[in-house]
């Protein structure tokens, strides 16, 4: 496995983030109806993929098997392929941007308790709920601090 800071986002490789979002949230994320995936898909995520300071992707054979957005010290997502899970490519995903962008801060569908069990197992701490996510709508977020 190979982690790439990116600095040209192609059009390939923000279709390539794109399926790879789509596989996550789909296995992940069983609380979003499907209009909502896909509002998210088509309406917010390209602009975000192209435009959060930091994108770094993990690669396989050349190819992105998961990837993490940051802004500041603040992890915005991390997403990993289904049949990539479970092998530690989230852990060093996020283990180099600690070392490289300081992350320490993040927030978490609180409806995705597997997510939670993952960022609390490398040393986040839940300080901060809320009813609603960042786009005021109604699936519960946890803010979570790295607890050094």
């Amino acid at each position: 496995m190979k982690i790439i800071d990116v600095s040209e986002r192609t059009e390939f490789l923000i279709n390539a983030l794109l399926e790879i979002w789509e596989k996550s949230v789909r296995a992940t994320h069983l609380f979003l109806p499907e209009s909502e995936i896909l509002n998210i898909k088509d309406k917010f995520l390209p602009d975000a993929l192209k435009n959060i300071s930091q994108l770094v992707v993990a690669q396989e054979d050349g190819m992105p098997v998961a990837f993490m957005g940051i802004e500041g010290q603040k992890l915005e997502m991390l997403f990993v392929s289904p049949e990539k899970r479970g092998k530690g490519i989230g852990k060093k995903l996020i283990e180099y941007g600690i070392k490289n962008f300081s992350i320490n801060e993040l927030t978490v569908n609180e409806q995705n308790p597997q997510a939670k069990g993952f960022y609390e197992h490398l040393g986040f701490k839940a300080y901060k709920r809320s009813e609603i996510d960042e786009q005021g709508n109604p699936y519960p977020i946890l803010y979570m601090r790295l607890n050094e």
